[in-house]
Order: structure tokens, then C-alpha cells, then sequence
């Protein structure tokens, strides 16, 4: 738990394309909704996006969830990698083909560099499959280390890998 108790704002990229992508990213949410002491307060809607760094492999499905937690940094990223191991996320490739993938974006203002996580997150203004489903729910949020909102950074954006709107039905919608 944080040392002063209090709840901070954090944004979670979710992204899958093996198996059934959409029921991955879908349980995730809602194995992180589950958290004790965090609450989502803000989901995008998920997007089928080419992929990157490794383009022989399925396209993936992204989305960004936005929540608030009293947990460390740390103590989610911990959180996070027990779901994603929990859900059968092999670490093979850097940028290869994954059961689910939970990534820390944004960690309110925070700026922290220690040897296993780094956030912001070091290829959010980078990825259009990030910032698409960020701008959807946090436009105006401010990158801390370059002070640019999520919409300015997207509109700067030099990444033309494809982001299409997934439609679901009102039985798959949550």
C-alpha cells in the first residue's frame, strides 16, 4: 500500500492475439477490476491493432483502462504480472504473439526508473495502439516527462500501424 494511504490514477494498456483475444483482454479487466484496494473508474473501448516490432503474428486487440489503486507502483506491477501469468503469458519474444499483456502507463505524475519498471512507460508516445484507446478515455491527460497531453501526442504521432474500432455486441459489451 501507498505510505500515505491515499489513491493515485493509473492507466493499464491491455493487449492479447492468442486465443480469443477479445475474451482475453475482457477477463483481464475484470481480474483487475477485482483488486483489493483499486478500482477502474475509466475503460476504452478495444481495438484490433497491426503489430509491432514483429509483424508475422495475428493482429492483437488493445485497450487502456484507467484506475484508481492505493498499491505501489512496485506492488502493481506485481499484481499485474501474476495475472497476466495467472491467464498463461509466456515470456518468449520481446514483441511476440502473448496470451495477455498488462502494461503500467501512466502512475498519476509519477516518474520512476528502477530496474524492472519504468513509467511513464517508455513506448506509450511512441504506439498508436496505446495512445488511440488513451485518447478515448484520457485526452487531456499529461505525459510527465514531456508535458504533452495523450491528443498531442497522438497528433504528432509518426507511427501509421492500422487501429480499427472493435464493435461488440450488448451480450459481450461491459
Amino acid at each position: 500500500m501507498r505510505e500515505d494511504g491515499r489513491r493515485i490514477v493509473c492507466f493499464i494498456g491491455i493487449g492479447s492475439n492468442l486465443a480469443d483475444p477479445v475474451s482475453n483482454c475482457l477477463e483481464s479487466i475484470d481480474r483487475i477490476a477485482a483488486f483489493a484496494r483499486s478500482k477502474i473508474t475509466g475503460r476504452s473501448s478495444l481495438y484490433r491493432t497491426e503489430p509491432v516490432g514483429m509483424p508475422d503474428q495475428d493482429w492483437f486487440v488493445n485497450c487502456v483502462v484507467e484506475i484508481e489503486t492505493r498499491f505501489k507502483a512496485s506492488t502493481l506491477l506485481d499484481i499485474l504480472q501474476k495475472i497476466e501469468n495467472d491467464m498463461g503469458r509466456l515470456r518468449k519474444d520481446r514483441w511476440g504473439p502473448r496470451t495477455i499483456d498488462l502494461d503500467i502507463l501512466l502512475y498519476g505524475q509519477e516518474i520512476i526508473i528502477e530496474d524492472n519498471l519504468i513509467i511513464p512507460h517508455p513506448e506509450l508516445h511512441k504506439r498508436r495502439f496505446v495512445l488511440v484507446p488513451m485518447c478515448e478515455i484520457a485526452p487531456y491527460a499529461i505525459h510527465p516527462s514531456y508535458g504533452i497531453s495523450m491528443m498531442g501526442l497522438l497528433n504528432r504521432l509518426e507511427d501509421l500501424n492500422a487501429v480499427e474500432l472493435i464493435t461488440l455486441g450488448p451480450s459481450i459489451c461491459r
